[in-house]
């Protein structure tokens, strides 16, 4: 990391992200190629995320948490997927979407009996997304019919990051499809609840070990306790939490496109060629100063938007762009990297191959790139009213 970027970051932030780099060196590196192929989180990465407590940086430390801030859960983010992205976004999805749901529209019963589970060993994950209910989010057919003090949820929600691990759901589900996204409400489900089951795992390109599955809800009883913020306000929750999210996954592309750059760096320098590294042809150098632009224009854009939230400053524009940019540029790095490894980027024995898949997801979940692009030009629209 170059040293104007670490000027950005106050002496606690570096004291922070070196020591997650340090743990991300020792217990992540030596498990990626095992996780990447056995499609599985090692228990000792898992177990070290929560001793580390990496996975309750928001969460106030009288409930067992960090105590930390968003900028901090983002840099986390960034700096384990420097060494694995699936890692990152199993980190990311526990901060920025699940930890801020509770933390933000929780009751303090809520808050006191989950983050007390989800910064000491449980992990959490977000339901929103259905077969037909993608970038249309509030599409979504899951029905929570009112019995009493309870609430029955039906449906099936799909692509769910986190889902094979996690002990605690946040389900998103209409109690009444005829108010639209009006109907929509957050329901928090316990794993062990009746009716409760998780899917088959998707087999995906990239990241891996990062579980994504079904999660199937039979007729599952959730008591109204278990409703977060209010009945009908699902969508406001979805939409606020979406737009933290879109951070966390921009530093996730952020620190992939990284940790492409400095593998290929390194290889560029060692590799020789007509009697000289690779790395003294200007044609690499060039490609290698494109890429080193990228991800420091990159960095600006995910730094500013995660300052601007934890500020209380409108950040949405800034989290759309930063989203866009980081995974536009985190595939070109990936890409490049690959290219100048040359046929050994094309073997997993080398981790140019796995970055490159790693990559491609960046532009797809937590909202596309298009959906970014729509999002931006809607505020612009709005402003120039």
């Amino acid at each position: 990391m170059s040293q104007e970027s670490i000027t950005r970051l106050n002496e606690n932030e570096i004291l922070f992200r070196d020591e997650v780099l340090k743990f991300a060196r020792q217990t992540i590196a030596p498990h990626v190629s095992e996780m990447d192929e056995s499609e599985k989180m090692h228990p000792d990465v898992i177990r070290g995320l929560f001793e580390m407590g990496l996975m309750g940086i928001e969460i106030p430390g009288d409930l067992g948490g960090a105590d930390g801030n968003f900028f901090m859960a983002c840099l986390a983010v960034e700096t384990l997927s420097m060494i694995d992205p699936s890692v990152g976004v199993l980190v990311d999805v526990q901060n920025t979407l699940v930890n801020n749901i509770f933390k933000k529209w929780g009751n303090k019963e809520q808050q006191k009996k989950y983050f007390t589970k989800l910064a000491k060993d449980t992990i959490g994950c977000y339901c929103l997304t259905e077969a037909n209910s993608g970038s249309d989010a509030f599409a979504l057919k899951m029905k929570a019919t009112k019995d009493g003090d309870n609430y029955v949820l039906d449906g099936k929600k799909i692509f769910i990051t986190n889902a094979k691990e996690a002990n605690i759901f946040v389900v998103f589900a209409n109690i009444n499809p005829e108010l639209g996204y009006k109907g929509i409400t957050a329901f928090i489900v316990d794993r062990d609840m009746p009716g409760f089951s998780v899917g088959k795992k998707e087999v995906k390109l990239g990241i891996r070990a990062s579980s994504t599955c079904e999660v199937i809800l039979d007729k599952v009883r959730v008591p109204q306790s278990h409703i977060l913020g209010e009945v009908g306000k699902g969508y406001k929750i979805a939409i606020e939490t979406l737009n933290e999210g879109r951070i966390g996954i921009a530093a996730q592309m952020l620190g992939l496109a990284q940790g492409a750059f400095v593998a290929a760096l390194k290889y560029a320098q060692e590799r020789e060629q007509f009697g000289k590294p690779i790395s003294s042809f200007q044609g690499l150098q060039f490609q290698l100063a494109e890429m080193d632009i990228g991800i420091e224009t990159a960095r600006l854009a995910v730094y500013n938007a995660a300052r601007k939230k934890d500020a209380g400053e409108d950040f949405v524009r800034e989290a759309a762009i930063a989203k866009f940019h980081a995974s536009s540029v985190a595939e070109n790095v990936a890409s490049k990297a690959l290219e100048i490894f040359g046929g050994y980027g094309f073997i997993k024995e080398f981790p140019a191959e796995k970055f490159y898949r790693d990559a491609k997801i960046g532009k797809l979940y937590e909202g596309t790139s298009n959906m970014q692009l729509q999002t931006i030009y809607k505020l612009l629209e709005t402003n120039a009213k």
